[in-house]
């Protein structure tokens, strides 16, 4: 079967999908939300959240309306990784207007500081709690926790379908689907089912005009298979090491042969060198991935939130840093009732919030999304792809490396871009007809890079969602 063909199939399952999650009559609600527990005074853009029902599911979002042109800038749906991270991952640390004050951070509810380089200044943005069980989001009967890439896509598209009903003033906004992580492999394969959806007169139509996709998820083989090569570029490898691990596993290094034990001994002295190293960003400590399972309460008594004397505030802390450890302020600060009153969280709805809910019931059941961009490239739309330069969990040269294959015309080759001056990154354009991919990297940044360079990423952003070049 060819790749166009397993496409239609994917997509024809997952309109039955569909069909069958919108079958029942959806039912939203909505708040606007003026103060948060933590921020001085009356926020300083606006912020409605809610529940959409699609199906037997719940989605909890958060809805920032653009300080610029709300009428006329553009309308996104922002998707977190995980899979099961919260939208809030993407409102707090990377996208949005709001950030928690670490600096000053001594224990007891975190405050929050209104935050200049958000996507929100120029575009109207929906963050997600999905697939269900990510962060307020929940189901109505037990079979409907258990989720997949197929359901979540099709769930995706219920919610924006329904939320689009509800909100009649934002269906002519451009729309663009944003992502971040493991949502790359979710971004395609939504993008599909709207324009096919559109094509057969689905209300309401959708007005897709792009998406863009930070160190997203897109081939499992190809992913693994670059780190081997990343690894050797960025030094942690040796030239010796490297060269007879190409020759004895013939460049594939993502399902070694057991029996061939020249390259079993090659991968194993690889792993070696680099499994004390932070797939994140290999310049920053390895950390634990902090986000503790359901019943633990290592937030708590890890940082003693409650208390004066907050480990987070200590010099010993300081000199011992991770970059994850800023992600607990969030778990902290969303499980106050306080808190969740204010967001308008029905109550009991969640037993308790984890900004990434690592034991949801999810079947990765797409492995790549290559033949999904290759097709969408007949599309016509606009089309960001970005990565932080030190990140090996999805590195660069693998990003490059499906783009490549999708056989596009280059319209301006790699050259650096610029923020305040100073080289932001590498960019480089591809077209065809009517279709306009840009790629960029992120010089510094890690895994999500707009938790790196926030300035730098809003920057690129904001020229990329208005048409301008890098």
């Amino acid at each position: 079967m060819s790749s166009n063909s397993s496409i239609c199939v994917d997509c024809a399952c997952l309109h039955l999908l569909l069909l069958l999650l919108l079958s029942g009559y959806a039912v939203s609600t909505h708040y606007i939300v003026k103060t948060l527990p933590g921020f001085s005074g009356e926020l300083p853009f606006k912020l409605e959240t809610g529940y959409v029902s699609v199906g037997d599911v719940e989605f909890f979002y958060y809805f920032v309306e653009s300080e610029g042109n709300p009428g006329a800038d553009p309308l996104l749906i922002y998707l977190n990784g995980g899979p099961g991270c919260s939208g809030l991952n993407g409102f707090f640390y990377q996208v949005g207007p709001l950030a928690f004050n670490i600096t000053d951070y001594t224990g007891g509810l975190p405050r929050l500081l209104y935050y200049p380089y958000a996507w929100t200044k120029t575009a109207n943005i929906i963050f997600l709690d999905a697939p269900v069980g990510a962060g307020f989001s929940y189901a109505t009967t037990t079979d409907a926790y258990n989720s997949s890439d197929t359901q979540s896509t099709a769930q995706t598209y219920g919610f924006i379908k329904n939320w689009l009903n509800d909100h009649p003033d934002f269906m002519a906004n451009p729309f663009f689907i944003a992502s971040d992580s493991y949502a790359g492999i979710i971004v395609p394969m939504l993008a599909q089912t709207i324009i096919e959806g559109n094509e057969a007169g689905e209300e309401p139509e959708v007005n897709l005009k792009g998406y863009s996709i930070g160190c997203g998820h897109t081939d499992t083989t190809m992913e693994a298979n670059a780190k081997i090569q990343f690894a050797h570029r960025m030094a942690l490898v040796s030239d010796g090491l490297y060269e007879s691990a190409k020759t004895s596993c013939n460049g594939n290094y993502a399902a070694v042969d057991p029996n061939n034990a020249k390259c079993v001994e090659d991968i194993e002295a690889i792993n070696r060198c680099i499994e004390q190293i932070s797939v994140l960003h290999i310049l920053e400590p390895n950390c634990a991935f902090i986000s503790p399972k359901p019943n633990d309460e290592m937030p708590r008594r890890f940082l003693q939130a409650n208390t004066g004397n907050s480990l987070l505030s200590s010099p010993k802390f300081r000199d011992l840093w991770c970059h994850n450890f800023n992600y607990l302020l969030s778990d902290i600060w969303t499980n106050y009732k306080s808190v969740q009153h204010a967001l308008n969280v029905r109550p009991g709805a969640v037993k308790r919030f984890f900004r990434c809910n690592v034991s949801i019931a999810y079947t990765r059941d797409v492995k790549t999304v290559v033949a999904y961009h290759k097709n969408l490239t007949m599309a016509g739309l606009q089309v960001l792809v970005f990565n932080g330069d030190h990140d090996i969990l999805i590195p660069n040269n693998g990003v490059e490396q499906w783009i490549k294959s999708l056989d596009l015309t280059i319209d301006s080759d790699w050259r650096p871009w610029f923020v305040g001056g100073q080289v932001a990154g590498y960019t480089r354009k591809y077209t065809n007809s009517g279709y306009r991919l840009t790629y960029a990297t992120i010089k510094g940044a890690g895994h999500s890079p707009h938790e790196y360079k926030r300035m730098e990423c809003f920057d690129m952003f904001h020229r990329w969602i208005h048409y301008y070049p890098l």
